[in-house]
């Protein structure tokens, strides 16, 4: 039987089931869970591909919004980060997916797991923990990290060779048990349709493949909570879209700025340069700041208000946002680059935020969210707000407004 039957098998047993108006809940009842699901790279018109029923049929019986807005820069490590803290990438400190502190040694990658990283902020299963909830993540950037010796109850750090169906099992292993014990905050991430879209482009039939797996996954998921009796509120975002890149489309940024006198921090779709106080350094600013091809630069004391972004130490002293469609790098990392895979990747995000193809998914489902609603779109900020009145918790001051996704809350049910 093949994924697709075997999804549409599940969700038509769901909705046999009388009295369920919605797939993933029944009627609402206290202490729901809330479990937020991130489907990386998961395009906000990618819904419309009708090729994801379990995704569909709770954007259906639920809310969602035509698209949600990601915050600068639209990269995976400050956009997640975004998700859970409510804060602007300037405000909670991961400024991109690599970057330096001043102030600190070493450069920040992916793989940084040192609490000094990642302090300006608290996420919110650390706030959960603290207000007496119980939590579970399931791959999330940062997870592992302490916060003042508090780490969420049960965690598993990113592991690719996990398989989608293993993590939800994992999850719903939670809930297996004892009810003192399982989670009201459960979290859980999926990279493959990012990954398909960077290497095959986002209107690939791999792509396509990537989204059907994970909305397996999805129907799994809601299946076994439906089996657990399990009356959870279901959020599934992204942190960012996917645009195509086309095949010649490269900047080498040597070739527009001298690199002994500017320090590349970061390249491919959002650029950070730190120039020398230097002569060749003031000189190599000028050129970036006027002539910088298929990208726009600034200052970062100068950067567009709406971007929220350059008050940050961590931030380099000029950022690029290149044109959407092409990438920007040095040959160094271009070499490095071919390497790995012959040829540009073929999709890529980082690019505008405003720009739809930047654009991420947001659903919402379960007993504390309306049904058949369809948001405007809205900043991911926003969501942390949401979550904290969900969870029945105070959330830290942040940059999101509840105000903006208020509507999306069925303000019959009291339990939130």
């Amino acid at each position: 039987m093949s994924r697709l039957i075997q999804t549409l098998a599940i969700l038509l047993a769901l909705l046999a089931t009388p009295g369920l108006a919605n797939p993933a809940i029944a009627d609402p009842a206290p202490q729901s869970p809330l479990i937020l699901i991130s489907i990386d790279g998961f395009r906000a018109d990618y819904l419309d591909r009708a090729i994801s029923p379990a995704l569909s049929a709770l954007a259906a019986g639920g809310v969602h919004a035509t698209r949600m807005t990601p915050s600068f820069p639209s990269v995976t490590f400050p956009n997640h980060t975004t998700l859970v803290t409510g804060l602007v990438p300037d405000h909670h400190g991961i400024v991109n997916n690599a970057f330096i502190d001043p102030a600190m040694p070493g450069p920040f990658s992916m793989a940084s797991k040192e609490e000094r990283w990642w302090g300006e902020s608290t996420p919110i299963w650390i706030t959960a923990e603290r207000a007496g909830l119980h939590t579970g993540v399931m791959f999330w950037p940062g997870v592992s990290v302490a916060h003042g010796g508090v780490r969420p109850g049960l965690f598993h750090d990113y592991d690719h060779a996990i398989a989608p169906d293993d993590r939800v099992d994992t999850v719903l292993g939670w809930f297996d048990l004892p009810a003192d014990q399982r989670p009201r905050l459960a979290l859980v991430y999926f990279e493959q349709v990012d990954t398909a879209g960077h290497n095959f482009g986002p209107d690939s039939p791999q792509v396509d493949a990537a989204i059907r797996t994970i909305d397996t996954a999805v129907a799994r998921l809601i299946a076994g909570l439906k089996a657990r009796s399990i009356h959870a509120n279901v959020i599934v975002v992204a942190d960012h879209g996917m645009a195509a890149v086309g095949p010649d489309n490269l900047v080498l940024l040597d070739d527009v700025v001298d690199l002994t006198a500017a320090h590349v921090v970061f390249d491919g779709t959002v650029i950070g340069f730190d120039p020398a106080p230097t002569p060749a350094g003031k000189a190599a600013r000028r050129a970036l700041l006027t002539r910088a091809p298929h990208m726009h630069c600034w200052d970062k004391h100068a950067i567009p208000a709406d971007l929220d972004y350059g008050t940050n130490p961590r931030v380099p002293a000029v950022v690029c946002q290149v044109q959407t469609g092409w990438l920007a790098m040095t040959r160094a990392e271009y070499a490095r680059s071919q390497a790995r895979h012959p040829g540009l990747e073929k999709g890529a995000h980082g690019y505008d935020i405003h720009d739809p193809a930047m654009g991420a998914l947001f659903i919402a489902n379960g007993p504390a969210f309306r049904r058949g609603l369809t948001l405007p779109p809205f900043p991911n900020v926003d969501v942390y707000p949401l979550m904290a009145t969900v969870l029945g918790i105070t959330p830290h001051s942040g940059d999101g407004h509840l105000s903006d996704v208020a509507a999306a809350l069925d303000t019959t049910v009291h339990d939130r």
